[in-house]
């Protein structure tokens, strides 16, 4: 009993002596619990006929509906374009930008000049900071069918005998939206892989260098496994958020911005097709159903991606 006392004490010193410290992780932990945790007493409305009018209390009260919603999204008509799109559009998404950051970072890497090499990073980084809605501006000005900067100028150049509708056009979407996405985000994402190629010994690269190795031979044999476990780790997060975009990322953002009339056909998505519902409709308890049903997959996709590396190259993030 003394022993533990001891223990006890000497416990409530050390938090005592650390309390600004502990006061940053106990405001942290009342973030996650309050905008992370508590929203998931919500989720039983995916099982319920809840109504928004019936407010909080309705969330507890409203009867169990035996997976109707659940029946009702896989049974519409539109759930396999729906999932034909989502999935396109995710995968190609992640054949893009998954290797384009490593390329970018070891292109980086390569570079002597540092001032030139900090130029390129920021430039690289800068276009994650800018909202979809001012892409969707930008994209505007370049690509669209009428005074788009892109169409004069291959017109101009013979490439083009009329302007592509870019913007509206169904099948330029998946590889309009990847573009885009690879645009914005890989300067982001190889600051990951830059950081890991710090952490490699130089005196590996010496050593290379001394048996007569050049610089294809060294990125093949000391940087790209020396930044594996990034890689890894980057690529079973990007699987395991597929659906929602991945590296990626935004594919609600994108879609729903610049989805159309025209484009309809490939660009509306699950999250879309929730998020329109939930809101213009109201049915908030069928719009949990059908996010629920792509959390479960996701949460799938990570184990799965996550088992298949560890059988493949042993590693894993868990």
């Amino acid at each position: 009993m003394s022993t533990e006392l001891h223990k006890s004490g000497n416990l409530l010193r050390r938090l005592l002596r650390q309390k600004e410290i502990q006061i940053f992780v106990l405001l942290g932990v009342v973030f996650l619990l309050i905008f992370n945790y508590m929203p998931l007493m919500g989720v039983v409305i995916a099982f319920k006929d809840y109504s928004i009018t019936s407010g909080i209390p309705g969330i507890f009260k409203a009867p169990f509906n035996n997976f109707a919603h659940f029946k009702e999204f896989f049974s519409d008509r539109r759930f396999m374009d729906l999932l034909r799109n989502t999935v396109c559009l995710s995968v190609l998404k992640l054949i893009c930008t998954f290797p384009a950051p490593i390329i970018l970072a070891i292109l980086i890497n390569e570079v002597r000049n540092k001032a030139f090499k900090r130029i390129v990073q920021t430039v690289s980084y800068l276009p994650n900071f800018i909202s979809w809605v001012l892409v969707l501006n930008l994209a505007t000005f370049f690509f669209s069918e009428n005074k788009g900067v892109f169409n004069e100028i291959f017109m101009g150049l013979g490439l083009l005998k009329q302007p592509v509708n870019w913007l509206t056009s169904p099948g330029a979407f998946y590889g309009f939206s990847s573009a885009l996405a690879v645009w914005k985000t890989m300067g982001w994402w190889a600051i990951i892989y830059l950081a890991s190629i710090t952490s490699i010994d130089p005196a590996l690269y010496e050593a290379a260098g001394i048996d007569g190795a050049g610089r294809i031979q060294k990125i093949l044999h000391i940087t790209f496994p020396g930044i594996k476990g990034a890689i890894i780790t980057v690529l079973i997060l990007s699987i395991g958020g597929l659906l929602g975009g991945g590296m990626g990322g935004a594919n609600f953002e994108q879609s729903y911005l610049f989805g159309n009339v025209m484009n309809n056909s490939t660009s509306e998505i699950i999250q879309t097709h929730a998020f329109k519902l939930g809101l213009a409709e109201g049915r908030f308890a069928y719009a949990t159903a059908v996010d629920l049903c792509q959390s479960c997959i996701s949460i799938l996709l990570i184990l799965v991606s996550n088992k298949a590396a560890k059988m493949i190259s042993g590693d894993g993030i868990f």
